[in-house]
């Protein structure tokens, strides 16, 4: 393997200062203003939970997009690459396929568990969409689950945070808590949690064996789509 492309693996030109504030900006500036603030007077404007939910997607997709940019990026001079933006190769849809099926039986497996002690899976935006099944709702619960929520967690948790952890605390451990900080973002969705920590070990292991964030975009678009297909024939 090219050193250069393992090169994400060893070392990176952040300190603490980046990550205290990328972590600020996900704790505070999205999970305290746009989830618990913003988010209700999204509800009120639209009075459907799909809608608001899928502008409260692109609303914290842009804020920490825009602050990886200016916070991580542009300060160093970086491009979008040290992200991981980089081009797949054709080996890399077989990790896609077999950790997609992983995932899919594990999720399974997870969900059948979880179900003996009253859990269940269901969101607000999934049962604003089962009231009201039609193409535009499945086409807006599919683009802001499949591809909106894919392409800016996957930038932010495995692109910065695991490859900030990768460098410090080894591939383990990296694995473990940016997978358990993935995990506590998802609350109030506490009956997902322990999919979402087994989604952020999959995504992870599968950044770190294609040293691109695009078998895991693709894996987490995959599972995300076909929950919100299956949740229409519901």
């Amino acid at each position: 393997m090219n050193e250069n492309v393992l090169y994400w693996k060893k070392h990176d030109q952040w300190g603490l200062r980046e990550f205290l504030f990328m972590m600020l900006l996900e704790f505070v500036v999205v999970i305290g203003c746009i989830k618990f603030l913003i988010k209700p007077i999204y509800t009120q404007w639209f009075d459907n939970e799909l809608y608001a939910g899928t502008l409260t997607g692109l609303t914290i997709a842009i804020v920490l997009l825009s602050g990886l940019y200016f916070i991580v990026l542009r300060p160093t001079h970086l491009s979008w690459s040290e992200v991981g933006l980089r081009p797949m190769v054709m080996k890399d849809w077989k990790t896609i396929l077999w950790l997609t099926i992983i995932l899919i039986v594990g999720d399974v497996i997870v969900m059948v568990l979880t179900s003996f002690i009253g859990n269940t899976f269901e969101n607000s935006k999934t049962a604003a969409m089962q009231q009201d099944v039609n193409f535009l709702t499945v086409l807006i619960a599919f683009v802001s689950a499949a591809v909106i929520s894919p392409v800016y967690e996957e930038i932010f948790f495995r692109g910065f945070l695991y490859r900030w952890l990768r460098t410090r605390l080894g591939f383990l451990g990296a694995m473990l808590l940016s997978s358990l900080i993935f995990t506590i973002i998802h609350i109030p969705t506490y009956n997902a949690m322990p999919v979402n920590f087994l989604s952020g070990i999959i995504f992870a292991w599968a950044y770190e064996r294609t040293n691109t964030i695009w078998p895991s975009v693709i894996i987490h678009g995959l599972t995300n789509g076909i929950m919100v297909l299956l949740t229409t024939m519901g």
